[in-house]
């Protein structure tokens, strides 16, 4: 069973490009609630809740680009590939009885409609602490989490023991996941858009 914790031990980004965190212990189910609905008219603004444990998460500029980048490109993946995929984007996603709520980066459901949790959730990781958003994502029986990491993709599916990393999605198995990050990386979205587009066509 894998954790977040040791996937967030890499380099930190410069100041500019730093997402802002602050953990706070002891709150209680209510008062996340409280705060959650408090704070919603603030943009970007994460809230991830673990068994008391409350995380405020301000993303970067860079962060909010990388994350934007995903999603228009699987998007495109999806649409040439005749995938029926559903977007929720940041969607609040809460389950009291586990003590655990958060909002995802990016999230979507394959085949139909959001009933409680997605099929899929993607996160961006630029710099290093805050909570384990795999345990998190277990307790509310998310199928995949894909994290940005490095410049790549690391892919975690959810098993019978928790999560277990894989070289490749089991919903989207035709995802070339090295192919997408080459074009994730590319700072220009149209073109980076169309060019994987292009490639996915070939």
């Amino acid at each position: 069973m894998a954790t977040s914790t040791e996937l967030f031990a890499h380099p930190q980004p410069s100041a500019a490009n730093r997402d802002e965190r602050l953990v706070i212990r002891g709150v209680s189910w209510d008062t996340y609630c409280a705060v959650r609905g408090a704070l919603d008219d603030i943009p970007g603004l994460r809230l991830t809740y673990l068994e008391g444990a409350l995380e405020l998460m301000s993303p970067s500029r860079e962060h909010e680009s990388i994350k934007s980048r995903i999603a228009r490109l699987l998007e495109t993946f999806a649409l040439e590939r005749d995938v029926p995929l559903y977007c929720y984007g940041s969607t609040t996603f809460r389950k009291q009885a586990k003590e655990r709520g958060l909002e995802p980066d990016e999230c979507y459901c394959l085949g139909g409609e959001l009933l409680d949790f997605p099929d899929i959730a993607i996160e961006v990781v630029l710099t290093s602490g805050g909570l384990p958003k795999l345990r998190v994502y277990e307790g509310l029986g998310v199928r995949e989490v894909w994290f940005w990491i490095e410049d790549r993709f690391s892919i975690y599916l959810l098993g019978p023991d928790g999560y277990a990393s894989s070289p490749k999605s089991a919903l989207l198995a035709s995802l070339d996941f090295d192919l997408l990050a080459e074009f994730v990386r590319r700072l220009d979205q149209p073109h980076a858009v169309r060019d994987y587009r292009n490639a996915i066509k070939e």
